[in-house]
């Protein structure tokens, strides 16, 4: 993980999020929180995860 990705969301925060659709874990790429189950990717804007299913993008 690079040293931008690392600021944009802190690891205690990032440990305790899931993704509101199938409730599973969610990493950190791209500056995108992306769930491990689905696929679908959530921004991050000004540190803060945008978790809303209806802002989430889909897996292609």
């Amino acid at each position: 993980m690079s040293a931008a990705e690392q600021s944009s969301i802190s690891e205690e925060l990032l440990e305790i999020l899931a993704c509101p659709v199938c409730k599973t874990e969610v990493k950190l790429e791209n500056n995108k929180l992306v769930c491990q189950t689905c696929g679908r990717r959530y921004r991050i804007e000004d540190g803060i995860p945008i978790m809303l299913i209806d802002e989430a993008e889909l897996p292609e």
